[in-house]
């Protein structure tokens, strides 16, 4: 793989002079893609999802979509459970899902313009991915302390305490983080416009003035100075006046925490996660957490409603009349972190990723 100033070529795969390739379908599949309107995530992701599994199939000596059967994909998917990486661990069985739904939707797609004639992964079974909680949620207190890391006499430290602040408040993804426009953000209605986001859905979510605020800061005394050249338009810059990489972002937030010293471990979906579970023990309606989160489903926001089991312990501590026949002192406030530990041990005995 070599690279041209900002282009990534990526070398082709088997034959590059059949035309009736799995590479040469795999371009066809993601320029389709594209013409679709999925977002470059989500093509970005297939296709390197794909490259995997072709190579594995080149290595194999299978060229073609007709060469492969249902047996073939099977042996791949024992593959993948059978990989081990660098630290000598497996993959979660929710990566080894993310790898093969591209799989899927490939011969999905080739059976239904008709370069095959029928589907070979119609029926593979996919991995049980399970319900995770979230490994850790951040106190009100502890995301204080957070907050109030960066270096505010620098001018990327301001600019870090914005992201760090706006994150807290809207609960957004990294993805959106880092494609909010200067003008996406409406200070006199206290709301923030997210444009295209998971889904290609837009949504409008309300910010705090706290936030606020350090937006202001930043926007007025310090993105002039990132600016280098033409103006990409995003609100949030590096200090080379360039759009965040996700990559980027993450090393960012995840420094952060790390010289918080709070021992818990996470990076931008961490803020999201607090957001979520604090808002909902604060007697937050589900139905707006989903809205402020962009879930289509409410079944995804409850994942919250479990992990805010500290409240019932509190509700059930106080009223249960066996607090009175036991004689038991009980704390009203269950440790988070115990609680955390044993899901996420049961979740381990289950053979999920903990």
């Amino acid at each position: 793989m070599r690279q041209t100033g900002r282009i990534t070529i990526k070398p082709p795969i088997g034959n590059v002079r059949d035309p009736d390739s799995l590479y040469h379908y795999l371009q066809r599949f993601l320029a389709w893609q594209s013409e679709r309107q999925y977002s470059p995530a989500t093509v970005r992701h297939g296709e390197e999802c794909l490259r995997v599994f072709i190579t594995w199939c080149d290595e194999r000596g299978l060229g073609r979509p007709q060469e492969i059967t249902k047996p073939i994909l099977e042996r791949y998917q024992r593959h993948l459970f059978l990989y081990r990486k660098d630290n000598g661990q497996p993959l979660t069985p929710r990566t080894q899902y993310s790898w093969l739904t591209p799989m899927r939707g490939f011969f999905k797609w080739l059976a239904k313009q008709n370069h095959i004639l029928y589907n070979p992964a119609s029926d593979l079974d996919m991995p049980r991915m399970g319900h995770r909680l979230p490994k850790h949620i951040l106190t009100s207190g502890e995301m204080e302390a957070v907050l109030a890391q960066p270096d505010l006499d620098t001018a990327t430290g301001i600019r870090d305490r914005a992201i760090l602040e706006t994150f807290y408040s809207t609960g957004m993804r990294r993805l959106e983080m880092i494609g909010l426009g200067v003008f996406d953000v409406d200070a006199d209605r206290g709301t923030v416009m997210i444009r295209q986001g998971k889904g290609q859905r837009d949504r409008v979510i309300p910010i705090g003035d706290r936030a606020l605020e350090w937006i202001a800061k930043y926007r007025d005394d310090v993105r002039p100075q990132l600016v280098a050249g033409t103006d990409p338009g995003t609100l949030f810059l590096t200090r080379h006046g360039e759009i965040f990489t996700p990559n980027r972002m993450s090393d960012m937030v995840r420094h952060y925490l790390e010289i918080s010293k709070l021992g818990k471990l996470g990076s931008c979906h961490l803020f999201r996660h607090t957001m979520a579970t604090l808002m909902l023990e604060n007697g937050a309606d589900i139905r707006y957490i989903q809205a402020m989160l962009g879930h289509v489903s409410l079944n995804t926001t409850q994942l919250y409603t479990q992990v805010s089991i500290r409240q019932l312990k509190d509700i059930h501590t106080a009223t249960h009349p066996g607090r009175v026949i036991t004689g038991l002192t009980l704390s009203g406030n269950a440790d988070h972190d115990a609680l955390q530990a044993v899901l996420n041990q049961e979740a381990e005995e289950e053979g999920d990723d903990a």
